[in-house]
């Protein structure tokens, strides 16, 4: 099953100046970016409540300067990735706390990257005894780019890829074979940008994350960017001890940096030597985490 939300945290801590530039130019141009902006979210995640902290993984308070003035502004986004009754509402209290907290107005900003196009909430209103109020807030719905696939192949920032990616991890959701496929072709996208090894990495790491696949399969497209690098001479990826880490990384438990070093062995062995032997491998499954990213160094 996709984690939709944790690739949209990362590429918004890494990339959120190039988030803005795709999904709402207008106010990109209106930020002075010569001037340093603050991430907040630490701030933010005390202006939630206790029962959700930890649950807005894709939520984002950063602090930035006007073009015109200077002037201070605090942005509030969220990329919303599935439907949520209240959504609105619980917009308008995080930007009316976040604006008592700072005492400056909060613009908040809404990316919706549910399956369902009729959800669009971007206005929470209230009216009762003469008593008005209404909160509106721009939002962008990533269905909405469901026809727009060459486009977003071709665009030049990154974040095109990135929705594309999480498109087709809604459509091939029952489909492993097609989800393989666009995989392998997104991550071969990121070779043709004027990116840096880094950066590659770092965007290789949220389309993984999105397009997660069954072992196998995964492999698959392992062996397949291996032969992809080798032919165009980069090394950008498929180091084996770098398979393994970034899937053990990703998940963050040992469990998780077993699984991923038996992989990256796996692939290494067939790359290598053409056959990776099934004896060698099952004694392996014992070992632990050190010894396992030794072999890995070892093989390559």
């Amino acid at each position: 099953m996709s984690d939709y939300d944790s690739p949209w945290k990362e590429a918004l801590d890494h990339y959120f100046e190039l988030f803005l530039a795709f999904f709402f130019s207008l106010i990109h141009g209106a930020i002075d970016w010569t001037q340093d902006y603050e991430s907040l979210d630490q701030e933010l995640q005390k202006l939630v409540p206790k029962g959700e902290v930890g649950r807005r993984l894709a939520d984002k308070l950063v602090k930035v300067h006007s073009r015109d003035n200077g002037d201070v502004v605090y942005l509030h986004v969220e990329v919303q990735t599935q439907k949520e009754a209240g959504f609105e509402r619980r917009l308008h209290v995080y930007n009316y706390r976040a604006e008592d907290r700072y005492n400056q107005p909060v613009v908040s900003l809404a990316v919706l990257g549910d399956d369902d196009p009729d959800w669009r909430p971007n206005q929470y209103a209230f009216q009762r005894w003469g008593c008005h109020k209404t909160f509106i807030f721009p939002v962008v719905k990533l269905l909405d780019y469901a026809d727009r696939q060459a486009e977003l192949e071709a665009h030049p920032n990154p974040f095109g890829l990135l929705v594309l990616a999480h498109l087709q991890a809604r459509a091939t959701r029952h489909d492993a074979e097609a989800r393989r496929a666009w995989k392998v072709r997104l991550i071969k996208g990121l070779y043709g940008r004027r990116l840096d090894a880094q950066d590659v990495r770092q965007w290789f790491r949220c389309i993984d994350w999105l397009l997660d696949l069954p072992p196998d399969l995964e492999r698959q497209a392992w062996e397949e960017l291996a032969r992809f690098e080798e032919e165009k001479r980069m090394t950008f990826l498929t180091s084996v001890e770098r398979i393994g880490m970034e899937k053990g990384q990703r998940i963050g438990m040992e469990k998780g940096q077993r699984e991923g070093l038996l992989q990256g062995i796996e692939v290494g062995l067939k790359l290598k030597f053409g056959v990776a032997d099934a004896p060698f491998l099952q004694a392996l499954q014992q070992t632990d985490v050190e010894i396992l990213r030794t072999v890995l160094r070892g093989i390559e």
